[in-house]
């Protein structure tokens, strides 16, 4: 690692990596960011504490805390892994990620997969995640999310599915998620509330669905910043009460 982060990305899927994108540009031009990712194949089982352990083995180098960013599984992991090594996190930001962490967009889908085909499925989520797009567009979203059910680090399936049960987080948290986003709604979101410290907050993105962040990343690059500054200047006054 040439210059140590200020702050990580963490994506566990590669074929939803294109969403994050917009947001990570902006991020970059105010602060070091770095990228982590979890892969897998397609034969391999997921193992959220295997990712745990290895964003660990990736943290060992830093030396001082890092700002941790993660949207739906990607939070979830970043969730997990505050809460057993929160002394390597100065602050933790969830996107689309509830009160119930594990909840994502393929939880629905395998509930509503019971009932439909495959194709049939895939193409109604298509447009409850991206809202009317072109005929092209759909195309190219539905290979996406397909190749997501077969590679990412989602813990659902047809024959199971997680919850994980709310409890406080030890560092600075931001909750973001979009008021029209079916998959986390906004009572999902504000089931943070009686977990929340003073330093922490929840921010509700007008729109964008599920993947506000990609559809307005300077807004969200703007809330995202807004906190950051907050911790800092709290970090100030402490420093000035001290002295």
């Amino acid at each position: 690692m040439s210059k140590l982060p200020d702050a990580i990305w963490l994506n566990t899927s590669p074929n939803l990596k294109c969403f994050a994108q917009p947001l990570m540009y902006k991020l970059s031009h105010q602060v070091t960011l770095a990228l982590w990712e979890y892969h897998q194949t397609q034969d391999e089982g997921s193992s959220l504490d295997v990712a745990v352990e290895l964003l660990q083995d990736y943290l060992k180098s830093c030396d001082q805390p890092v700002h941790l960013i993660g949207h739906s599984i990607g939070g979830l992991l970043g969730l997990l892994y505050t809460r057993q090594y929160p002394e390597k996190v100065k602050s933790l930001t969830l996107l689309a990620v509830g009160i119930d962490a594990a909840i994502d967009w393929q939880a629905h889908y395998y509930s509503h997969r019971q009932f439909l085909n495959r194709q049939r499925t895939l193409t109604a989520f298509v447009y409850n995640l991206f809202g009317y797009q072109e005929q092209h567009t759909i195309k190219r979203l539905l290979r996406i999310l397909e190749r997501d059910l077969n590679c990412s680090l989602s813990p659902h399936s047809l024959f199971q599915r997680l919850s994980i049960p709310p409890e406080p987080v030890p560092v600075p948290l931001m909750i973001c998620g979009s008021i029209d986003d079916i998959i986390v709604e906004t009572n999902a979101l504000d089931g943070w509330q009686p977990y929340l410290k003073e330093s922490d907050r929840i921010w509700k993105c007008p729109e964008g669905r599920h993947f506000f962040h990609f559809f307005q990343p300077q807004l969200v690059a703007e809330q995202i910043f807004n906190f950051w500054q907050s911790l800092r200047q709290s970090d100030s006054v402490d420093i000035r009460s001290v002295a």
